[in-house]
């Protein structure tokens, strides 16, 4: 059975309020009976409102995997419909994408400081990576984003993804038309494909990570033999309840779909939806709620034990998409090697530090920083992460103050010309493995 949880929002201003629990279905108006009782489109909506379905799936998907949603609004999305034109994609890229030819290694860059000038989250998106094909629905981009100002009388949807925003410097608000969200560095929130919001920053110059997904949406990821608690807890997602904008202003509308955008005049804001109920919404999670597992007496776990999302692909067991967190834990396992271990494996990892220091690399990714490790290439520790953990007194032992996460994909992740001329991109890190001498010795079996 479903869980359904009502909230009345009195307010029509997009003020932050919010409802607990992940896939749940959810029912929530702003206006007191806005919501038809025991039918989704009657005849006639209350106070003269439209009913209109937005469907994140194919209608005979089963049931556990269907999600939708039913709005109740002022105007339907056909209404905002204008005769649409090309919009300048600045250096917002999609995949397929094969804008330069790189050799296979290794790549991080320094953290990209926040533009200057005025401008909006719409001519704030920096792509460095895309991955599959956004028409073939599967696959990722990964970007950088930034936003001085807030998208006045600017309103955006993205057909094409589903977008994870990880802001990194700043707070930030998204009025969607499900409701108002607001997050800080620590916080993330995921838009669904399809729905409209705009993003405006709180107070000052924000800087963030943005994850497109363009195959199956997000989801928590299954525990099996961890059992039914620890790592992310349905409850601590929450979606935000019914507020609505009822403005006659001219409004820029742009979409992004085929990966290309495109835009169009209203006379008005479509961030109009009084009520919906469903479950197929907006929602946020603090990073810092995310209760870690780990090997308790030797031996190094695989990161898919710190999976806060899955975006699950056809195969199963091997994901679209996963996002993983490297929080704050505990290190307790004798005779191991603590750190991440030198390895090469089928997933293209996209890595970003929110704040303090990775244990794997303790000098040179800051956070705002990035780092690229394609699939089936090596990495692992650097010369100081190494020689620090072979020496280091076994002991408990806490990481403490840091937030870093990795976008992880089944497919190689291209970098986009923008990020390969960027000049915060750091040459020489694709040979810091020549630092690891040889120590071989056959004389010596106790080094």
């Amino acid at each position: 059975m479903t869980l359904v949880q009502s909230q009345i929002a009195q307010s029509t201003t997009l003020s932050p309020g919010y409802m607990s629990g992940f896939g749940n279905g959810f029912e929530t108006e702003a206006l007191p009976g806005a919501l038809p009782v025991g039918r989704n489109s009657p005849q006639r909506c209350a106070y003269g409102l439209y009913a209109e379905q937005l469907s994140g799936s194919p209608f005979t998907a089963p049931r556990a995997s269907n999600e939708r949603s039913w709005l109740y609004r002022i105007r339907p999305t056909i209404a905002h419909w204008g005769s649409m034109r090309p919009a300048a994609m600045g250096h917002w890229r999609s995949a397929p994408c094969s804008e330069v030819e790189l050799p296979p290694a290794p790549m991080r860059w320094a953290p990209v400081a926040v533009p200057e000038g005025s401008f909006s989250f719409l001519d704030g998106v920096r792509t460095i990576t895309t991955a599959g094909d956004a028409s073939a629905m599967a696959g990722m981009a990964a970007s950088l984003f930034f936003a001085t100002k807030p998208m006045q009388d600017e309103v955006f949807w993205n057909a094409d993804a589903e977008m994870l925003f990880v802001p990194q410097q700043g707070a930030i608000r998204l009025r969607t038309e499900f409701g108002a969200i607001e997050l800080i560095p620590g916080e993330i929130a995921v838009v669904p494909r399809g729905v409209k919001f705009a993003l405006d920053p709180v107070s000052g110059p924000v800087r963030g990570y943005l994850c497109e997904n363009y195959g199956g949406a997000f989801t928590l990821p299954e525990r099996g033999p961890i059992g039914a608690n620890c790592l992310a807890n349905p409850r601590d997602f929450l979606t935000p309840v019914a507020a609505y904008e009822d403005r006659e202003v001219p409004t820029r509308l742009v979409v992004k779909w085929g990966g290309t955008l495109w835009e169009t005049e209203l006379g008005w804001s479509p961030l109009d939806v009084v009520a919906w109920h469903g479950n197929y919404a907006p929602y946020k999670y603090d990073l810092r709620r995310f209760s870690p597992v780990g090997p308790l007496l030797f031996d190094h776990a695989d990161p898919s034990i710190f999976t806060v999302l899955t975006a699950p692909s056809e195969t199963p067991g091997t994901a679209n998409i996963d996002f993983v967190i490297f929080p704050d834990r505990w290190m307790v396992a004798e005779d191991t090697f603590r750190p991440p271990w030198y390895h090469m494996n089928v997933m293209s990892e996209f890595m970003g530090l929110i704040h303090g220091q990775y244990d794997a690399k303790p000098e040179g990714f800051r956070p705002g920083g990035i780092s690229l490790h394609n699939q089936m290439l090596p990495h692992g520790p650097d010369v100081d992460a190494f020689e620090g953990a072979s020496r280091a007194e076994l002991r408990p032992r806490k990481l403490e103050n840091t937030m870093a996460f990795m976008f992880e994909t089944r497919f190689p992740q291209r970098v986009t010309r923008y990020a390969a001329e960027l000049p915060e991109r750091e040459r020489s890190y694709e040979g810091y493995g020549a630092k690891l001498v040889r120590k071989f010795d056959p004389s010596k079996r106790e080094i």
